[in-house]
């Protein structure tokens, strides 16, 4: 029996003192907590109960209480903060980041958070209006506004000095150089500003190759470029280049998680849940699984038509029915194989929509080669079987031979379809991950049957049918 976590223990501890209502010896638990540990046992306690170890740590340290409701989903953090007088929303909100403050604004009801924006000091209030300006899933939404930038003609010992009295900055990864006109122009490293002489100019030291994005570019995108160069925060810009905001690298975590959330919730075949799975009301969690299944559903009607297309050639060959799920199933696993590469390559940029015809040249050739290796699979099951039962009659090669040739020609559809329907959806200006699995096979269980009978129409012409 595994040993229970540290954050199991914790949360029992907390729960307990909860109930009997031990707010000291709770406060004093907390404290010794590292915020994202305190984040955690926030999450998966009662509502009620999360509102109440909130309030007993902020009682006693309100910035060290915000830093943990940070770390939680924004709707979670506006629920444990709704009952509060708004001249104390405000005066906690104030304790956060510009960003996570504008996140949190986001879900307070349209009146409570007009007034606590009324309530903030004057930077933030502006810096607030600034990010809700900006398109939703966008760099300009998720960056801080109050990022150190220093101007060229600095020097490498003011530079320093000017970095050591910085104040209300979340986090100094690089120092990025602006123009008399906040132009972004070079970025230099910190250890780079610590080994040149304290009178060299920055201009004279700053690297203007800048990886920068624009306050429109796609929060997806932003992740994107900060994987593929490594940087711990990329600098925003608008459409002059001047630089606005910088997204760091735990927004950006907090992004991929989100989006492969999205993406994996959107390829089992549901629509994406906008809360996490426990806190998802019980009809919004059947709404958003109901729509889907409705649609695959009636999308698997279809396969009853066919079947009832072949009514005949299955009563004058009955044998060709045993093999119906294995011909249409092995399509539908081939297409959901190739749309999970693709819907995976496209998202993290392996590739891009140009390529498809690279791609579907590739998927051409190995779905030939599945098919080939899954007939041969096929053939020689039937062969074998034959030899000691009568099972598939006198005719036992040619069924063989149709489920074969049946199958090279279901799993290379299964496999096309399954690898450009992304590209296609790419192409239309919709999610990838849309092209669910469980689409995908629902379309190929059609048009497998039809390939299916196809072959068996020709191959069986004159003997079973």
């Amino acid at each position: 029996m595994a040993a229970p976590r540290r954050t199991d223990l914790l949360l029992d501890s907390v729960t307990r003192l909860l109930r009997v209502g031990a707010s000291a010896n709770l406060l004093n638990l907390l404290q010794k907590q590292h915020p994202t540990d305190i984040a955690e046992i926030l999450r998966r306690l009662q509502p009620h109960y999360r509102r109440m170890a909130f309030d007993t740590l902020a009682e006693h340290n309100a910035r060290f209480a915000m830093q943990a409701l940070s770390e939680l989903e924004p709707d979670q953090g506006a629920a444990v903060l709704t009952h509060r007088p708004v001249e104390e929303l405000a005066r906690l909100l104030g304790e956060l980041p510009v960003d996570d403050l504008a996140a949190l604004l986001e879900w307070l009801p349209d009146e409570v958070s007009a007034r606590v924006r009324d309530l903030l000091r004057g930077s933030d209030q502006g810096a607030v209006g600034d990010l809700l300006q900006h398109r939703e899933w966008t760099a300009g939404r998720i960056m801080n506004p109050k990022v150190f930038a220093l101007f060229e003609d600095l020097t490498a010992g003011e530079a320093v000095a000017a970095l050591q009295q910085s104040g209300g900055v979340e986090m100094v990864f690089y120092i990025y150089v602006i123009d008399d006109r906040r132009h972004l122009v070079g970025v230099v490293s910190l250890r780079r500003l610590l080994l040149v002489p304290p009178q060299t100019p920055l201009k004279h030291i700053m690297s203007a190759d800048i990886v920068s994005v624009s306050v429109d570019t796609e929060q997806e995108e932003v992740a994107r470029l900060v994987a593929k160069y490594n940087v711990l925060a990329i600098p925003v810009v608008d459409a002059e280049n001047k630089l606005v905001g910088l997204v760091t690298v735990d927004d950006v975590i907090d992004v991929i998680k989100d989006e492969t959330t999205e993406d994996i919730q959107k390829i089992g075949g549901l629509e994406a849940l906008d809360e996490p799975y426990i806190d998802t009301p019980f009809w919004t969690l059947v709404k958003k699984r109901a729509r889907w299944l409705v649609v695959l559903f009636l999308g698997e009607m279809l396969t009853a038509t066919a079947m009832g297309h072949y009514e005949m050639e299955i009563a004058r060959a009955a044998v060709l029915a045993v093999f119906v799920p294995l011909v249409i199933s092995s399509g539908g696993n081939s297409g959901s194989q190739a749309a999970s590469l693709m819907i995976r390559a496209l998202a993290v940029g392996e590739v891009t929509v140009r390529d498809w015809w690279r791609v579907m040249r590739r998927e051409v050739l190995s779905g030939v080669v599945l098919g080939a290796l899954l007939g041969v699979v096929g053939f020689l099951r039937i062969t074998v079987w034959s030899q000691f039962f009568d099972t598939y009659g006198e005719h036992w090669l040619l069924v063989a031979v149709t489920v074969a040739g049946s199958l090279v020609g279901v799993v290379l559809w299964g496999t096309l379809a399954g690898s450009m329907l992304p590209f296609a959806l790419k192409r239309a200006g919709v999610d990838p991950a849309t092209s669910s699995a469980p689409f995908v096979a629902t379309l190929v269980d059609v048009t497998g049957l039809i390939i299916y009978f196809s072959v068996a129409s020709v191959l069986l012409k004159g003997t079973l049918l």
